[in-house]
């Protein structure tokens, strides 16, 4: 695990060093999360959606005049209502984003997830899921943007009924670029 942050970590300072614009900024967000069971949601189980927050800082690298890499870290707090699948995470999405025009972008990436509270709790440590989001620039510094992500892997550490649980998650965020 040391060995794959350091790596990410290097990947993402040596992107400092090439890109030809460098922003810089922090974003908040409400989250509305749940879980996606399969094959069913379990008996005695309210799979009730958990409304939370995002916040966390990026970094964005033009790599063409359209085509741009945000990498971010960010706490996001997701899972379900109740307490038991309530997960909250350190997240890192990797987002390459398409400009559409001068305000608006569409993006798409890997996230990865830790998790940020006890770790003998029936809930896997480490999660992956699919980002894809709108941006519009509402100044050169402020934006709005929506997110939806799409867990990859099962929260659920003890998995000897079968039972798959993954994140769903949408985002309406607020940042600001420096």
């Amino acid at each position: 695990m040391k060995k794959t942050i350091l790596l990410l970590t290097f990947v993402l300072a040596s992107f400092y060093g090439y890109a030809q614009d460098a922003l810089y900024g922090v974003r908040a967000g409400y989250n509305i999360s749940n879980l996606d069971f399969d094959p069913s949601v379990p008996a005695g189980v309210a799979n009730a959606h958990r409304n939370g927050f995002a916040i966390g800082f990026f970094g964005e690298y033009s790599l063409t005049d359209a085509f741009s890499f945000a990498p971010e870290v960010q706490f996001s707090a997701e899972g379900a209502k109740d307490q038991e699948l309530r997960i909250n995470y350190i997240q890192v999405p990797l987002f390459f984003k398409y400009k559409i025009d001068s305000a608006l972008s569409v993006g798409l990436g890997p996230q990865a997830a830790l998790k940020g509270h006890s770790y003998e709790d029936g809930l896997r440590n480490l999660g992956f899921s699919v980002l894809g989001g709108l941006e519009y620039l509402i100044t050169d510094e402020f934006f709005i943007d929506f997110r939806y992500s799409y867990g990859l892997s099962n929260v659920l550490d003890d998995n000897d009924a079968g039972l798959e649980a993954k994140n769903t998650n949408m985002q309406i965020g607020f940042g600001v670029k420096f």
